[in-house]
């Protein structure tokens, strides 16, 4: 059994005229854990403690979204269309069953899902997100823009300045959720390139143009996770989306931005096994 997401072979599935790119690890009995990944992102940028600390329990199930990373394709732009594409995946393993967890853009895809395809989803856990229509997505392109200047000024990642506070924890967990993103020296993922990002900027500033979702039709269980003070998704969204989903709990960490899963990591895997058991 695979344990660390670092020693996962990248896979490879065709469906849908895609050839998607995953990693898989854990345990292969019982609902797998499919992760639905943020902006930007492919497999190498997800946390290692979150993954590993995922799949000491559960299958956990890893992938690039259509033509990002290693996947093929064409990256859509629009978050309903990443969704078809995760079902297609999930779907091409022959899954009948999944719990899903999304962060930020992942977290977006996963509502689109569980309303779409709610026999497909058991369990639900989103992070750093907001639903259609909420306060301030729009202005995430501008937000991501500004703070990719800033980094490239005082030679820094765009992610200390987006997913971490500027206080003296923030900047220190940053700095950790870095190191630890590089920690699988073989077989990377190949970066995002500039066109699926634009992509992906269009799919999220369409969303937060769109009209407020109904979400009472999501019965199911859902996990609300974010830090207190995220600037890129604003934290009262997930206040937002924990109030209008009939079955969810929220949880808020202090002190952390958007990528308060990673900052505290270790609260967050605890519950999320809780949550999921």
């Amino acid at each position: 059994m695979i344990t660390r997401h670092a020693d996962a072979p990248t896979k490879t599935i065709d469906a849908g005229g895609v050839t998607f790119a995953y990693r898989e690890l854990g345990p292969q009995t019982g609902v797998p854990v499919v992760f639905l990944t943020h902006l930007a992102a492919v497999l190498d940028n997800w946390d290692p403690r979150v993954v590993d600390g995922i799949a000491a329990k559960h299958r956990v199930i890893t992938f690039d979204n259509r033509g990002v990373g290693a996947s093929t394709g064409s990256t859509p732009s629009t978050i309903q269309a990443m969704a078809a594409d995760a079902v297609t995946f999930i779907r091409a393993l022959g899954l009948d069953q999944a719990d899903l967890l999304g962060f930020s853009m992942g977290g977006m895809i996963a509502q689109v899902i569980a309303q779409d395809e709610p026999q497909l989803v058991r369990k639900l856990i989103i992070a750093g997100t907001g639903p259609a229509g909420g306060r301030g997505i729009r202005n995430v392109t501008r937000i991501s823009h500004l703070d990719t200047v800033r980094a490239l000024l005082t030679l820094q990642d765009p992610k200390q300045f987006l997913f971490f506070t500027r206080t003296a924890n923030g900047r220190r967990a940053g700095k950790e959720f870095l190191a630890r993103l590089e920690e699988r020296k073989n077989n990377r993922d190949k970066p995002i390139s500039l066109r699926s990002y634009g992509a992906q900027l269009r799919a999220i500033h369409r969303w937060g143009l769109e009209r407020p979702a109904d979400l009472s039709g999501i019965r199911l269980p859902v996990l609300v996770a974010n830090g207190e003070s995220d600037r890129m998704v604003p934290s009262s969204n997930s206040t937002d989306l924990a109030r209008r989903l009939p079955d969810a709990r929220l949880t808020l960490y202090p002190d952390a931005g958007h990528g308060g899963i990673f900052q505290f990591h270790a609260e967050f895997v605890e519950e999320a096994l809780e949550f999921l058991g």
